[in-house]
This record gives C-alpha cells, sequence and structure tokens, in this order.
C-alpha cells in the first residue's frame, strides 16, 4: 500500500524517467521480437534469391611514344613524331576508352545489346551463352540496333515454340527457323548450337530482352569504372559490376582490343598520309634535277669546258664552309615551300606529314597539329561536326595553322637574311679573285642547283623508306597487364551487411511505430502518465479494467481483483479522512473531468466496500443531468417515483420519501436515485435543500457519498462542492486526456474542490506486466485462500498476455 502524503507546491523537477520510457517498449516485446525476426527473414530471402553481382576488372599500361615509334630505331630517328599519337596524358586516354564510339562497337560486336535470360521456379537468371534459343536476325544491323523489344519463348515441342511479346496481345506459335516479322524487324529463333538433343523443348521460358544500342553503351559507360595505379599513373585499371561475369570478362577483353587496334589504325593514318606526300615530292625533285643535269651538260658544251674547278683550288678551300651553310638553308627554304603549299591545297584538319624541318620550331607545331587530328577524327566517329568537342578541337587546328603560317614566314626571313650574309661574305670573297672566269660562278650556280636536287632527292627517299617500315611495324598504344578477371566474392548484395541491415530495420520499425504511437497518444494509460497532477493531489487508488465475462459489482468475500482495488481504495481513504469529528458523518463527493470516466461505477462499488465493513453508507445521485445510478439499482429497486430532484424543488417531499434501502448480497446501503430530470438543475441545486439534505445525513450515516455531474461539462458539481468533507476526482485510463489534467489542478489551487484525491479507473494491468512506473507487478490474486501458481504457470500466463 502506498503512504499518502500532502502535497502544498508542484515539483520542478523533470518529469522524465528512463526506467519507464523503457518499459513502455518492452510492453510491446512480442512486436519488437516479431518485426526484429521478420526483418531478418526477408534480409535472408533477399539474399537467397536476389542474383548477386560480381566485380569484373583488368588492366593495362600506356606506351610512352618514344618507346612506341618505331621510327626511333632507325638510322636518322625518324625525327621521332611521325607516328606520335600526341601528348594528350592518361586522362585523354580514359576517356577515349569511355567514348560512346568505342564502347558502342565493342556492344555491337558481342552483342550485349541482346540478352536471354532463363525464367526459374522464383528468380529469373541470365543465360549468357548458354542459351537453349537464340535470334537470328535478317534485318540490317540499323535497325536492330535500334530496336526495343521484350520476347518470351516458350517451347512446345523440339520444332515448335510460342512467342510472345511483352506488353502486347502478341501471342502466336511458330516454327524453329520460321521468319517473323515485328515491326519490320524480321528474324528467325533456332536452338542454340552444340545443345544436345531435346535440350530445347526440355527448356523453361526464354526472355530476349533486345535494347537499343546507344541505351545498353550508355548503361556500359556509367557502369564502367577506369582509375590509374601504379607510382607512375602510367597503368589504367578497367573494372565492371555486372551480375554474368563472363560477359563482363569479354567486354573489357574486347574494349582493349579494339581500343589497341583503333590507336594503330590512326598512327598507320599518318603515316600513309606521310608517304603519299613523300612520293608527290620525289616525282617534282626527279623532274627538275633531270633539268639542271641538262642544263650542266649545256652549258659545258656551250663553253667548251670539261672541269672549272681544277682552277679554282685556292677559291673552293675559302668558299666551302659558305657554300655548304648556303646549301643547308637553301633546303629548309624549300622544305618550307612544300610544307606551305600543302597547307593551302589539303583538306584543313588533314595530317601533315614530318619532314625534318630543324628552322623555327616548325616540326613541334606539326606534331599537335597531326595529335589534335587524330583526336578530332576519334570523336567525330561517335559524334558529327557539331560536338562542343570537336568544335574546339577545330578552332585548335585553325589556331596552329595560322602559327604555322606565321612560323614558316618568320622561319623564311630568318633564312633569307642569312642567306643574304653568307652571300655578302661570297661576294667579298669572289672579289678578290678578279681574275677568275666568268663562267665559274655560272657553273658554281648550276652544279649548286643539283646537288640541292640530289640532296633532296636523297633525304625524301630516305624517308619514303622509313615510313614504310613504321606503317609495317606499328607497336600498339597500351599493353594488357592483365586481362579480365572475376572476384570470387560478390559485391552485391553482401549478405552479413543485408542482414545485419535486415534484423535492424526490422528492430527500428517496430519501436518506430511505437514511439510515434506513444508521441501522438494523448490518453491516460497509468498511474506513471497521472506524475504531473499527483504531485499536487493525493493519489488514493486504482480500480482493474473488468473483463465482459467479470461482474462490475463487487459482492461479500469477494476475492477478485476489482474487489481488491476498491479494499486498497478503502484503506487509503482511511487514511485520508483519519483524525475527524466521528459523530458526524463524512460527505464524500465522486466526480470527474468528462462523462464516462465511471464515476458512478466508483460511487456504487466504493459505498458497498463501505458498507461492508459494517458501516451505515448513503449513497446519493446527485448528477441530475445525466442519471446512471439506477442501472445498478433496478433489479433490487425497480422505478422508484420520487429522487433527488423531486426533494429539491418539492418542499413537501421529505428526505425519507427518497431514500431507499438495498440489501443486495447482504451488504446494507442506502440509495437517493436523482429522480426526473429537471429544466433546471443548477438553480435547483443552488437552494438550500441540497445543504439540508446533507446535514439531515450527517447525523445518520457514517459516510455519504454523492455521485456529481462532471465538473468540467457543467457547474452543478462546483455549486454544491463546499457540501463535501473529501472529493474524489476519477480518471480513466485509455480514455481521459492528458491536457484534461491540468483541470483539477487549477481547482486545487483556487480551492474549488475540498480534500481533492484522484483515482484511477479502469486499468488494463495486462499491459503493464513490467511496472515500471510502480515499482512492482500488478495483480490482486495473492493471498487471502487463492490457490498458490506454480512459476511455470505464472511464466505461461504472462507470457500469454
Amino acid at each position: 500500500m502506498e503512504e499518502l502524503t500532502n502535497f502544498s507546491e508542484e515539483s520542478k523537477e523533470s518529469n522524465f524517467d528512463l526506467k519507464a520510457e523503457i518499459f513502455k517498449y518492452l510492453t510491446y516485446w512480442k512486436w519488437i521480437l516479431v518485426g526484429f525476426l521478420l526483418g531478418g527473414l526477408l534480409a535472408y530471402l533477399y539474399n537467397r534469391y536476389t542474383i548477386p553481382k560480381y566485380s569484373t576488372s583488368s588492366t593495362m599500361i600506356m606506351v610512352d611514344d618514344q618507346e612506341n615509334s618505331a621510327m626511333s630505331a632507325l638510322p636518322s630517328g625518324g625525327g621521332g613524331t611521325i607516328l606520335s599519337i600526341g601528348d594528350d596524358g592518361l586522362q585523354s586516354q580514359i576517356e577515349k576508352l569511355k567514348s560512346k564510339q568505342l564502347v558502342s562497337s565493342v556492344i555491337d560486336e558481342l552483342d550485349l545489346n541482346i540478352s536471354y535470360y532463363i525464367e526459374g521456379n522464383v528468380i529469373t537468371v541470365e543465360a549468357y551463352k548458354s542459351s537453349p534459343a537464340v535470334l537470328e536476325f535478317i534485318s540490317a544491323d540499323s535497325l536492330v540496333n535500334n530496336a526495343d523489344l521484350d520476347i518470351l519463348i516458350t517451347p512446345l515441342s523440339e520444332t515448335e515454340f510460342k512467342l510472345n511479346i511483352a506488353d502486347s496481345e502478341y501471342s502466336k506459335n511458330h516454327k524453329i527457323g520460321e521468319i517473323i516479322n515485328l515491326d519490320e524487324i524480321e528474324f528467325t529463333v533456332l536452338p542454340k548450337s552444340g545443345n544436345s538433343n531435346g535440350a530445347f523443348n526440355k527448356s523453361n521460358t526464354v526472355n530476349v530482352i533486345v535494347e537499343p544500342l546507344r541505351e545498353t553503351a550508355n548503361r556500359y559507360i556509367q557502369n564502367l569504372l577506369i582509375k590509374p595505379k601504379g607510382k607512375a599513373n602510367d597503368i589504367l585499371e578497367l573494372s565492371i559490376v555486372n551480375e554474368s561475369s563472363a560477359k563482363s570478362e569479354d567486354f573489357l577483353n574486347t574494349l582493349m582490343k579494339r581500343f589497341n587496334e583503333e590507336g594503330v589504325a590512326n598512327k598507320q593514318e599518318v603515316a600513309e598520309n606521310t608517304t603519299a606526300f613523300i612520293q608527290e615530292r620525289l616525282e617534282m625533285i626527279t623532274t627538275e634535277l633531270d633539268s639542271v643535269e641538262v642544263g650542266i651538260a649545256e652549258f659545258k658544251r656551250e663553253n667548251r669546258i670539261m672541269n672549272v674547278q681544277s682552277g679554282a683550288q685556292q677559291f673552293q678551300s675559302k668558299f666551302s664552309a659558305a657554300e655548304q651553310q648556303i646549301f643547308d638553308l637553301e633546303t629548309q627554304l624549300e622544305l618550307l615551300q612544300s610544307i606551305e603549299e600543302l597547307l593551302r591545297k589539303k583538306d584543313p584538319y588533314d595530317f601533315l606529314p614530318e619532314v625534318g624541318i630543324s628552322e623555327g620550331g616548325i616540326t613541334g607545331l606539326i606534331n599537335s597539329y597531326n595529335s589534335l587530328v587524330m583526336e578530332r577524327n576519334m570523336y567525330l566517329k561517335g559524334s558529327t561536326v557539331n560536338n562542343p568537342v570537336v568544335e574546339a578541337l577545330s578552332d585548335q587546328l585553325d589556331g596552329l595553322r595560322s602559327n604555322l603560317y606565321e612560323n614558316i614566314a618568320s622561319t623564311r626571313q630568318s633564312i633569307r637574311v642569312r642567306l643574304n650574309e653568307l652571300s655578302t661574305r661570297g661576294n667579298r670573297a669572289q672579289g678578290q679573285f678578279q681574275t677568275f672566269p666568268g663562267l665559274e660562278k655560272g657553273m658554281r650556280n648550276i652544279e649548286r642547283q643539283q646537288q640541292i636536287k640530289e640532296q633532296l632527292y636523297l633525304f625524301l627517299l630516305q624517308r619514303r623508306e622509313e615510313a614504310a617500315i613504321s606503317f609495317a611495324a606499328t607497336a600498339s598504344v597500351a599493353r594488357v597487364v592483365d586481362s579480365a578477371f572475376t572476384l570470387d566474392n560478390p559485391v552485391d548484395p553482401e549478405p552479413w551487411l543485408i542482414l545485419v541491415g535486415g534484423f535492424l530495420v526490422g528492430l527500428i520499425i517496430p519501436i518506430g511505430i511505437i514511439f510515434i504511437k506513444n508521441l501522438l497518444d494523448t490518453k491516460v494509460h497509468h498511474k506513471g502518465d497521472l506524475q504531473t497532477l499527483i504531485k499536487t493531489v493525493p493519489f488514493i487508488g486504482e480500480v482493474p479494467r473488468i473483463g465482459a465475462e467479470q461482474n462490475e459489482v463487487i459482492h461479500l468475500n469477494d476475492r477478485s481483483p476489482l474487489a481488491e482495488s476498491f479494499r486498497i481504495l478503502r484503506t487509503n481513504l482511511a487514511y485520508l479522512i483519519q483524525n475527524k469529528d466521528k459523530e458526524r458523518g463524512d460527505v464524500i463527493f465522486v466526480t470527474s473531468t468528462v462523462k464516462g470516466e465511471g464515476k458512478t461505477f466508483i460511487s456504487y462499488n466504493l459505498s458497498r466496500t463501505l458498507a461492508s465493513t459494517g458501516k451505515s453508507v448513503l449513497l446519493i445521485g446527485a448528477d441530475i443531468r445525466n442519471p446512471k445510478l439506477h442501472r445498478y439499482t433496478e433489479s433490487t429497486l425497480g422505478a422508484k417515483e420520487k429522487g433527488l430532484s423531486d426533494f429539491l424543488y418539492d418542499f413537501d417531499v421529505n428526505s425519507e420519501d427518497i431514500v431507499s434501502k438495498t440489501n443486495d448480497d447482504d451488504i446494507d446501503v442506502d440509495i437517493v436515485l436523482s429522480g426526473p430530470i429537471p429544466p433546471n438543475p443548477a438553480e435547483l441545486l443552488m437552494n438550500d435543500r441540497m445543504e439540508e439534505l446533507i446535514e439531515d445525513a450527517r447525523t445518520r450515516y457514517d459516510f455519504i457519498i454523492v455521485d456529481t455531474a462532471p465538473a468540467m461539462i457543467v457547474t452543478d458539481t462546483l455549486l454544491i462542492s463546499q457540501l463535501a468533507d473529501y472529493t474524489l476526482y476519477v480518471t480513466r485510463a485509455d480514455f481521459t486526456e492528458k491536457n484534461l489534467l491540468e483541470f483539477p489542478k487549477d481547482l486545487k489551487k483556487q480551492s474549488k474542490l475540498k480534500g481533492l484525491a484522484v483515482i484511477l479507473n479502469d486499468v488494463d494491468y495486462s499491459k503493464f506486466s513490467y511496472g515500471a512506473q510502480y515499482g512492482y507487478s500488478y495483480g490482486y490474486g495473492y493471498g487471502y485462500g487463492v490457490d498458490k501458481e506454480s512459476r511455470w504457470k505464472r511464466l505461461k500466463r504472462r507470457l500469454s498476455n
């Protein structure tokens, strides 16, 4: 039994009770356990029936331009740049590997836009290269690559099958090898070559999905991960995650192969253009060389000389150095002229030959120009000239062409200045030989032209041979370090992570629901919810919920939980009213906030409990607006003619006329029913007749229990509240709103209700078997001759609750 204490000030300490909050959730331990197990079960089923995805990886190393160039092994070194693919950097190679043109070509080669699935009893698995039936398309690739089909093939026999189209009413039987036309796309269905006899007929339904080539390529590009590795960041790791490891391995291996093939083809294209240019120049130089040689023969014949140089040994020794420099510079001028003519005649975005011009940085600009042309051509394979990247490359090429023109012009001017200087020096030396025949100069000029043409001819012949050798010996742009391989363990789903996540989600969801339920719950359920009220108002007891098969009225020697709760209430009430005047009866009002909280039920059973101890008790039904007391007395009193309302307005009616004596189950209780419902109940309760009745009853009864109207709904109770010695304020579990608890607190502060104490009615003990808010378990089945339960029975009873 709880001790009753007087409360004068509301405690300012926190109302939060961690133990109570925990037991709010433990009350629903069954649902939490079910959610926990269900979450684990769903996670297990997800792991069991989800098709795992595996990670497939491969590595390749990018080959340096100098290492990759076959020209570097030739005697001349080849200039080192004819086959150069450009210094694009590793990121450029990654972009090339992920280009739509390259990936689309791989998808088209492997037919990865056509997928075959075998329908099982639970899941559908992909049958890559193992499908019992395959589609052979007759239509052009341009139509097939844009097709979007979802076909179901159900074998009916070894030669016949049923064809269904998803999201369509098409459903027909066809023969193996029969030409089928769907939306202008023609194909046949054939058994997989190499299958044993009857394999097609024994197969389950085959689901064939044909996707547009571009969509499949986009999906592979999104899933393809390429990242650099190694200290020098010259190794690329390619990886992709897919359900079919064989499909991923084929894709990565073919991608690396096609990347190398396209790189080699691009470099060979540069070599072919260089060879064609050199051949054209050779034909021109041959013609010029023949003309010079004919001129020498005619000069000698006209001047009747055989060897002019024999008489000019001294001049030759002084002049040779200047002539050699003039020869080199004029050779460079000739090459510059050739490059300039090529720039004006050829396509503006075609490759330029690298012929080894050493002046003015022309070679470097030609290398950069060829690299940009190569990159532009690669992007044009998968896009148009309106592509922003292509436009940007075109702008760069235009800028390089302008730079080439400017560099050629400036280099030519520089060479001419040097030639003028050398010529001046030659003229100065020549002036020293006044006696040298004038024809020597003419002969020298002619021979010099001959030598220039011969040197240029030999130089071009060497370059042509180098270009031919390089074309035949072009190396790969990258080398495969590791072919595609697949990890043994799947990357998705991760079984343990999914399982742990499933258990956690299964635990969190019911707890979250309970949290939201408690957050939105505004009802009083147990004593713990009355903490804010009972800090200022004494709590004297609680009454358990009555089952449908239980009696709601207590009896003599009753050992039910209901009777025990009212005995505790009676004992606590004795502590509340101790040390009072024993010569006068105690007036106890029973009220509540709103109707339906069980004040009449409490009043009736409390009066019977007090009367069972030999006390004289009068029960008055003072709720004259909505009387309920007659429900408990109809079987013993019947319909009595006069009640409290008659006494209040009719002065001829005495108190003896309205008091009815009852002896239900040998418990004597005098009762005053409410009587007819009057039109003016408030005015009747305000007259002196109510006080007269109470004062008269004080002299004849030990306890006067008054069942009053709800205090918040009507003013009736507050009009007569000063006649009471004590007021029992009834709240009801799962019914009374928590925010309404402020109302009795205000009444207490304002002294409108005397001797206020709180009762909690209709408590469902089965929900609070842990007694977190109370410190003990609920239940009244102990003692007083009750049979003892075994520990096993008590455990079973708790689990059943």
